[in-house]
């Protein structure tokens, strides 16, 4: 335990995800070291991102626009739809290079135990952008852990009365991890052997 104010900047960057109390005691030091000009720079990043980033009203990706990137790109194929959790699931499948689609972010997953099921995830929204039949595939690219198995049954057997291609990211994936720590060879594998789901 440290005084006033660098036990509670341990405290906050304690509350990070990923961050443990060792590594938030490092980056408190590092912080407090570090050259006043870094720090400001830091503060003003962290400032602006809170004012000027938003969720993309189409996708429900990141954004700094009322569309992100993606679904701003007239180039990307707009007959595939992936459905991920959270947006950095989103960058992960973009470092492959292997999706030209569109993707949708559910925001979440089902976890019963966590208190949120199929109403608190963006699957009603998903729906709509389905409603036009344009879309002719949608691959599930949830995390291979059970609230990602959960939620991709769920998906597949929503989607199944639409009559769409519906495909899961196949094996390559470790049970139990997340998209976002799968390097690009893994993951590129896992999108090229995706499989459809059979409700």
């Amino acid at each position: 335990m440290y005084e006033g104010i660098v036990q509670d900047l341990i405290d906050e960057l304690g509350r990070l995800p990923g961050i443990g109390p060792k590594s938030a005691q490092r980056i408190a030091f590092h912080l407090v070291q570090a050259d006043p000009t870094d720090v400001t720079r830091l503060v003003q990043v962290l400032a602006e991102v809170k004012d000027k980033i938003r969720f993309c009203e189409l996708c429900g990706n990141v954004a700094e626009a009322v569309l992100c990137r993606i679904c701003g790109d007239p180039r990307r194929d707009q007959t595939a739809i992936c459905v991920v959790e959270e947006p950095k699931d989103v960058a992960a499948i973009e470092r492959t290079r292997e999706f030209r689609g569109r993707y949708h972010v559910l925001g979440g997953a089902i976890s019963p135990m966590d208190g949120i099921g199929p109403e608190d995830l963006r699957i009603r929204e998903l729906m709509t952008r389905l409603a036009d039949g344009g879309v002719v595939e949608v691959i599930i690219a949830t995390d291979p852990n059970i609230a990602g198995e959960a939620t991709a049954t769920y998906l597949s057997r929503t989607l199944a009365p639409l009559g769409l291609r519906v495909t899961r990211l196949a094996s390559g994936l470790p049970v139990g991890g997340d998209l976002e720590y799968a390097d690009e060879v893994t993951l590129g594998r896992a999108f090229e052997g995706r499989r459809t789901v059979h409700a």
